[in-house]
């Protein structure tokens, strides 16, 4: 199959055959013609699959047939929700390379940035909004931008909308829309919680699984026990000798943990940054651009900065806190090996971190092959961390203050199991010898 079955727009072939694409991705050849001809749909797909184009194709299509009402100010005809400034930013550059030689218009409406250029661009015509949830409800609310004209509405990743606690701006930003429109939703996993949003806001879905729980085969994947953080940084200047590592990103579990390492990093003298949720979108901006650049061969990263980073020259993904959710996981190491190029996905694991990393195998079904580089073997195994066993019984702690005290005393003297609190007896003697 390649793209011209899908009688897309010459344009809009045109602008696929610049980027060198002749074969869809699984996920697109089965999403893009469903969506095309005007079914909801619900697609599970691993990031790193091309499911950006599986949704901005058909939107662009739809727009170049004109079945939409177009170029009405401050009321666009397509809604892209992401959870993420990056990922926004990532399908918007989608849009603009797709539609390089269509006549339309896109914005991206994203926190972290000031208000006034995105004022100005919805004071014109607007085809196509981006945006993410939390700029866009405030923008509603300003009553800066209209969605009753949106009949093609698409969420992006919105598993990781929803763990991010948007479930409610999702659902108002919905109501919002058209009452007739076409849903589309990207997923990487499906919960109950994901499923009563679909079946509130999807009608009759299609639904199309791709395979979302084993990775990607051409990343060698790798784990390292380490003793303790001391431990993980000897490591890490281990790995970071490689001369096959020209670019890699590491994964941190907390914002300050990112900002610590890429400063002792650059005290090394790597050319390293840090990209997290706290930094301003200037700055986050500035760092992915001299990522792509060259300019930068370590990003120390935190999950949700790091999504939508799509960087071809990524050939280490280095896990130095291993995550707590297998999803994180895949989506983590789906940064290297795109296009199907080569990766390596290097995990270090604490001796506590063992039920973690029995939660990611069986998610993916692989088991991650443990590797001891001489010299820096751990000295402690992996294991599960102690339960506390809790006492069946509970004992009753008496009163032992004057105000649950004066409580007590103003119920009618009554105590649990008609027995006073010990300090009661005593606070009656001193009374007493007071007086």
């Amino acid at each position: 199959m390649s793209f011209e079955n899908f009688d897309l727009h010459p344009s809009i072939l045109k602008a696929i055959q610049r980027c060198g694409y002749t074969k869809p991705t699984s996920v697109q050849s089965q999403a893009i013609p469903k969506v095309l001809a005007g079914f909801d749909v619900i697609a599970s797909a691993n990031t790193g699959t091309g499911k950006t184009a599986s949704f901005v194709l058909p939107a662009l299509q739809l727009i170049s047939k004109r079945r939409f009402v177009r170029r009405k100010y401050g009321k666009p005809s397509v809604l892209i929700l992401t959870p993420t400034r990056e990922l926004a930013n990532q399908v918007s550059q989608a849009i603009r390379t797709y539609g390089k030689f269509l006549r339309f218009s896109s914005i991206s409406l994203v926190g972290g940035v000031p208000y006034g250029p995105q004022l100005k661009s919805l004071s014109r015509p607007v085809d196509i909004v981006v945006a993410t949830p939390g700029r866009l409800i405030d923008l509603m609310n300003r009553r800066n931008i209209d969605l009753s004209e949106v009949k093609f509405m698409v969420l992006d990743e919105a598993d990781r909308m929803l763990d991010m606690g948007f479930v409610d701006e999702v659902t108002k930003i919905a109501d919002m829309t058209a009452a007739e429109r076409q849903t589309v939703l990207f997923t990487a996993t499906w919960d109950n919680t994901l499923a009563a949003l679909a079946q509130r806001l999807l009608n009759e879905p299609q639904r199309i699984q791709i395979d979302t729980k084993n990775t990607q085969q051409n990343i060698e994947q790798r784990l390292h026990v380490a003793d303790d953080l001391e431990h993980k940084n000897r490591l890490l200047d281990y790995l970071l000798e490689d001369e096959l590592l020209t670019q890699a990103i590491i994964f941190s579990a907390t914002k300050v943990g990112a900002d610590r390492l890429a400063k002792e990093l650059r005290a090394q003298g790597h050319a390293a940054a840090a990209l997290h949720g706290d930094m301003k979108q200037g700055a986050r901006n500035r760092t992915l651009t001299n990522l792509r650049r060259g300019k930068l061969r370590l990003l120390v990263a935190t999950d949700v900065a790091a999504r939508g980073i799509d960087v071809s020259t990524i050939s280490h993904v280095i896990n130095f806190d291993i995550p707590r959710f297998a999803e994180d996981y895949v989506h983590r190491i789906g940064r290297t090996g795109r296009a199907g190029s080569e990766g390596t996905a290097i995990s270090f694991a604490l001796p506590d971190d063992l039920i973690h990393l029995e939660r990611i195998e069986r998610y993916t079904g692989q088991k991650i092959p443990q590797q001891v580089i001489s010299g820096l073997e751990p000295t402690r195994r992996l294991r599960r961390p102690k339960s506390k066993k809790r006492n069946s019984r509970r004992a009753y702690s008496a009163p032992n203050n004057r105000k649950s005290y004066r409580a007590a005393t103003k119920n009618g003297g009554r105590y649990r199991n008609n027995q006073p609190p010990a300090h009661a007896h005593k606070r009656r003697q001193r009374l007493s010898d007071s007086t």
